[in-house]
């Protein structure tokens, strides 16, 4: 195996790794004794800021600070949308399925093509315009479930994770050239902000609860993102949005074996067609990748 070959191998192996680990995410929430929504997220963004500040500092030292101002006004939007995508996701699992959730989060990919088509002006192929239609297709009999469900709050919730993230992902397109990470402390930073008045100070939860939420947002967040970077470097668009689709497959399998967490047929359904169309769209795109 040449060197090339040996790269994309284990950046592969690295981003299953991360989409693996951040799938158990809606797990921990259903293991959460007592925190509300918004003391979760406040102590989720502790563990994330704590976790990405070691990962700037290892990777720029003392010029980390530089590597943070350089992220500029996009940056600040850009951290302002995270952490709307991290509020919203953690309203949607706590008022839904998680299934429901990750399977609204699937249109990430389609959202981000349709925002980068109409700000950046991105040619929008043929089998992207039909995969988006189906993927569209499916969130629309998700909707309709959540409304017939009464879970009509957690699914819209869902979908605005969807579109601030997918918002965010065409800022990250447009400032290709900057390292983005440094978005992750200042979204941290906005969510303890939003907690401290939201809660009204009131932010005692259970040592236990405090652990899960530091677990998530400091560990497998943390190593999710680290994972991330480092695999990016040497994986093509097509194949990080083939193996990101792990965490959306994985997730709702959790809360089944381990909680008996089953969705509902529609939800498999609307589902399973958000989640064919990004696949098929991948395919499609890593087949053309290869032949040139």
């Amino acid at each position: 195996m040449d060197e090339h070959k040996s790269k994309r191998l284990t950046a592969l192996i690295l981003m299953a790794s991360g989409s693996i680990a951040i799938s158990f995410g809606g797990l921990l929430i259903r293991n959460i004794e007592q925190a509300d929504g918004w003391q979760l997220v406040f102590y989720r963004a502790i563990g994330m800021l704590v976790s990405v500040s070691i990962i700037l500092m290892i990777r720029y030292r003392r010029h980390t600070i530089f590597r943070i101002r350089d992220i500029g006004w996009p940056g600040v939007v850009g951290g302002g949308l995270v952490a709307i995508a991290s509020i919203s996701f953690v309203q949607s699992v706590t008022h839904t399925t998680v299934a429901n959730s990750l399977f609204m989060l699937c249109a990430i990919p389609f959202i981000s093509a349709a925002l980068a088509r109409l700000f950046l002006k991105e040619a929008l192929t043929w089998p992207t315009i039909f995969t988006m239609t189906i993927a569209a297709i499916g969130v629309s009999v998700m909707l309709r479930d959540g409304f017939g469900g009464g879970s009509m709050f957690g699914n819209g919730m869902a979908l605005l994770c969807a579109l601030s993230f997918g918002t965010y992902a065409v800022i990250v397109r447009w400032r290709r050239q900057v390292d983005m990470l440094p978005v992750l402390v200042v979204s941290s930073t906005i969510i303890l902000a939003a907690g401290a008045v939201v809660t009204g100070g009131r932010l005692e939860i259970p040592l236990r609860d405090f652990a899960i939420c530091l677990l998530w947002g400091g560990v497998l967040s943390g190593f999710a993102n680290w994972m991330f970077i480092i695999a990016s470097r040497n994986l093509i668009a097509a194949e990080v949005t083939l193996v990101m689709q792990l965490e959306f497959v994985f997730g709702p399998i959790w809360v089944w074996l381990f909680i008996n967490e089953v969705p509902t047929q529609l939800t498999i359904l609307g589902g399973s067609l958000v989640l064919s169309a990004v696949l098929v769209r991948a395919l499609v795109e890593l087949r053309s990748s290869s032949r040139n």
